[in-house]
């Protein structure tokens, strides 16, 4: 009885040891397995699969080798990622550090600047260059001047709004080439217009009215458009630290307003506006009266897309950090992600 009653205990010692490297086998082979597939997805997105992976060969104690199938999912669309950026730096000779520390932290694919105040024999292109970006430009001294960097150089470039005649640097616009298709970039600083009534003001409705004209002509053209720059508009009275007493004042009246809704009839949409944002956002603190410690500002740098674009737009903000460095701009950046 002694004897079979420790046959039997050997027997079951056995059978488990039996269950537990099975289990142990099957533990390693499912691990194993994992990493195979880890490693195909990952090779996967960079579309480079080595055979090693594709159809990875696992062994089994006790077993002859056996092939795992190649890992298959869904049919998926990489979507390319674009960012576009527009700043206003007042400025490009004493901002051109903070641009370049600003692409280092933020590799946008396009940058629009405005108020380069420089001539275009000045412009830091060799600089900007060696950041890794293609410079557009059209400058003018003291005043205004607007640029185009990217990534990849711009086509199909133009300078300030055909047919209409003017002497300052404002506008210009060129051809960006993506994965998914051309994107057509235009880049203004709009006129101030200084006062309602004076010549300035009436500068800036003659100016606006020859914009409009042209984008609807580009939009034939250009379907895939995007309008950003600096607007000297507020577009409504979420734009404005105080909507009753700046009514009708510069950068508040109707006549402004009403052309800023003109380029939205033409197709266009305010990128910052398809997404809930928080109250009392602003692109613009004047420099006196701590109006930026006290965020008593405007917003009135945009980024206008065209429809075609719209269902594409992902993401868009206001990098207020940029403007709580020493000596910035009175403008902060507006990115918009496609």
């Amino acid at each position: 009885t002694l004897d079979l009653n420790l046959g039997k205990v050997a027997l079951y010692q056995l059978s488990y040891s039996r269950v537990f490297h099975s289990v142990c086998s099957l533990t390693c082979v499912a691990l194993r397995i994992q990493r195979s597939l880890e490693l195909y997805i990952f090779f996967a997105r960079l579309k480079t699969v080595p055979k090693s992976f594709r159809c990875p060969v696992i062994s089994t104690a006790g077993d002859k080798p056996a092939r795992i199938p190649r890992y298959s999912s869904p049919k998926q669309t990489l979507e390319a990622i674009m960012k576009i950026a527009t700043w206003n730096v007042n400025s490009l000779s004493v901002r051109l550090p903070q641009v370049l520390d600003w692409l280092s932290a933020h590799p946008v694919d396009a940058l629009c600047l405005q108020e380069l105040k420089l001539s275009d024999d000045k412009f830091p292109a060799a600089a900007l260059q060696e950041a890794g970006y293609h410079s557009a430009f059209m400058g003018q001294k003291t005043y205004n001047g607007v640029a185009i960097l990217s990534r990849t150089p711009v086509t199909e470039v133009v300078k300030n709004i055909p047919g209409f005649a003017d002497e300052q640097s404002r506008v210009i616009a060129g051809t960006l080439h993506t994965d998914t298709g051309p994107v057509r970039l235009v880049n203004g600083y709009f006129v101030n217009g200084q006062e309602p009534g004076s010549d300035k003001f009436d500068y800036k409705m003659r100016w606006l009215q020859a914009l409009q004209d042209w984008l609807k002509e580009q939009l034939q053209s250009h379907p895939r458009l995007v309008l950003v720059g600096d607007f000297n508009i507020t577009a409504d009275d979420r734009d404005t630290w105080d909507p009753e007493g700046l009514r009708e004042t510069i950068h508040h009246t109707t006549a402004e307003r009403d052309h800023f809704k003109a380029l939205l009839g033409l197709g266009l949409h305010d990128a910052f506006r398809l997404f809930d944002q928080a109250e009392k956002s602003y692109s613009w603190w004047d420099y006196r009266d701590f109006a930026f410690r006290r965020n008593r500002g405007l917003r009135i740098d945009y980024t206008l897309v065209s429809e075609a674009l719209k269902p594409l737009v992902s993401a868009c903000e206001i990098d207020r950090a940029t403007r709580k460095n020493e000596r910035p701009s009175d403008h902060a950046p507006v990115i918009v992600t496609l």
